[in-house]
């Protein structure tokens, strides 16, 4: 898989709501996935049945550039959210 002319891992981040999360993060947090997918980053991304949080699949050339965009986040810079980065090995 490629990005503009250069291979790219997938990395599935789980976004999980703290008690305390402030709901007004919700909609930046979704424009944030939407400036991805535009980007040609965003694979898939959707909430949990529960509420609890979420999850988004993006693309990025290594665990340093996707740590880099996913601490963009406005659910990951406001502080209401456990974030967690995993390089998948999807097929």
């Amino acid at each position: 898989m490629r990005v503009e002319g250069i291979a790219v891992k997938r990395y599935l981040v789980l976004a999980m709501r703290r008690p305390d999360f402030d709901p007004a993060v919700v909609q930046p947090h979704l424009d944030f996935l939407e400036g991805l997918r535009g980007g040609g980053r965003l694979e898939l991304s959707g909430g949990f049945s529960d509420r609890s949080g979420g999850a988004y699949l993006m693309r990025a050339a290594d665990m340093d550039e996707a740590l880099s965009i996913v601490h963009q986040d406005p659910a990951y810079t406001s502080g209401g959210w456990d974030i967690t980065v995993h390089e998948w090995n999807a097929h």
